[in-house]
């Protein structure tokens, strides 16, 4: 059993003000340190908790749960795959689209993206597009009126402004006495969003669904049906029971096979810089055997002061033991409570640093976004903090049992 005395000792060691009060500075030292790691973990995970949550947040906003599509491209039942769907459990709506590239030209601007035909009065229900455009309406997409919705980065790109034309040049071709020449409709620009994920705002523009039918001469057909589901994470196993009820072939896709590029590379990222990250903790929790080693070094006289009294040997090692426990617990603590607060205020902390250095730390054409939220997860936390405080356990062991091997007779011979 640990008594009183052990901690009255071990607290008073490191408030020792001997010699210029130097172990307690050292001490201290290895407190920031600690700190200052364990901080930095908390922040490197929370920034990558946000960029996944915010990257899945926009995602959902703009993409479907899940689709399901024809084997050739096509759907041509669409009409009953959209009516089976509808009646399967957790899912909230089936929609019918078109969707395929195309070149975009204005003046002597080209680029190529996405065409998505849609049908605006179901489009709601389906995904949060609607409540991200910056001008104009899905109301604005009529059906022979041949009108277009661009993302904000791809209008940029075009220099294109509602109420602009576009020629969208579809990658079919009309024979003729010259030769084969492409398919080319001139569209008017009736709106603009913004998902705020780069990917989407520059590669994705939306039309009537009986526009882009027209222009891709698909007839009666669509690309497949899009499902929105009351529970994202269901949308796997739910488009694959549509399939085996419906009986046919059909291609299956849900937003994570969609984007599983995305979330692979974050969790190894997260991952890496987890175990990076633990060596500079492991680094800071190992200053306190040099903490302690000096401790037990300058409390020689001390230490055989004691055993003369009748400590035995477990007494001395749970004195200092506690020592580097205290020190581990308290640069842990301080480390994890500085790192929520930085967390919390992490977008606010980069949005000062880019004025003040006048430079833009996210590319939104490398990081999808162009802000860098941060969300603190309560288990990654006490991860950290286990993790950071058993290093600072493990780092007590030698110094403490290195101080209870002081013989007496040793250490006062010469006082």
């Amino acid at each position: 059993m640990i008594g009183a005395y052990e901690w009255l000792i071990s607290a008073r060691h490191l408030r020792s003000t001997h010699r210029r009060g130097f172990v307690s500075f050292v001490a201290l030292i290895s407190v920031l340190g600690l700190m200052l790691g364990v901080a930095t973990l908390v922040v490197v995970l929370s920034a990558m908790n946000g960029f996944e949550r915010e990257l899945r947040t926009r995602i959902l906003s703009v993409t479907s749960h899940a689709t399901l599509s024809g084997p050739g491209g096509t759907l041509p039942n669409w009409r009953e795959v959209q009516q089976v769907a509808a009646r399967m459990p957790h899912v909230t709506a089936a929609v019918p689209y078109i969707e395929t590239e195309a070149l975009f030209q204005l003046n002597k601007r080209v680029t190529g993206a996405m065409v998505r035909g849609v049908l605006p009065e179901e489009e709601r229900r389906a995904t949060g597009l609607a409540q991200r455009l910056t001008a104009g309406s899905l109301d604005d997409l009529k059906a022979g009126e041949y009108s277009i919705i661009l993302g904000t980065a791809l209008a940029r790109e075009l220099n294109a402004l509602v109420g602009s034309s576009v020629v969208i040049i579809a990658p079919l071709g009309t024979a003729t006495p010259i030769g084969v020449v492409p398919r080319t409709r001139r569209f008017k620009v009736v709106g603009l969003f913004e998902s705020g994920m780069y990917e989407f705002d520059r590669g994705l523009a939306l039309t009537h669904m009986a526009d882009a039918a027209l222009l891709y001469r698909l007839g009666d057909s669509v690309t497949g049906v899009r499902l929105a589901l009351d529970d994202p994470y269901r949308a796997g196993s739910v488009v694959r029971e549509l399939g085996y009820e419906l009986g046919g072939v059909y291609y299956a896709m849900d937003w994570r096979q969609r984007h599983e590029n995305f979330f692979r590379a974050i969790e190894l990222t997260k991952s890496m810089l987890f175990m990076i990250v633990v060596m500079i903790v492991a680094v800071a929790a190992f200053n306190i055997v040099s903490t302690l080693v000096m401790i037990v070094k300058e409390k020689q006289t001390d230490i055989a002061i004691l055993r003369t009294l009748g400590a035995g040997p477990r007494n001395i090692l749970a004195i200092f033991t506690i020592q580097g426990v205290m020190i581990g617990l308290a640069g842990t603590l301080l480390g994890a409570g500085l790192g929520i607060l930085v967390s919390t205020n992490l977008e606010a902390l980069v949005q000062w640093l880019e004025r003040v250095i006048g430079m833009k730390l996210l590319d939104p054409r490398v990081y999808k976004m162009s802000e860098l939220p941060a969300y603190v997860e309560w288990v990654d936390v006490v991860q950290v903090c286990l993790v950071a405080f058993a290093l600072c356990a493990l780092a007590t062991i030698y110094p403490a049992w290195r101080a209870s091997r002081t013989a007496p007779a040793e250490a006062l011979r010469h006082e």
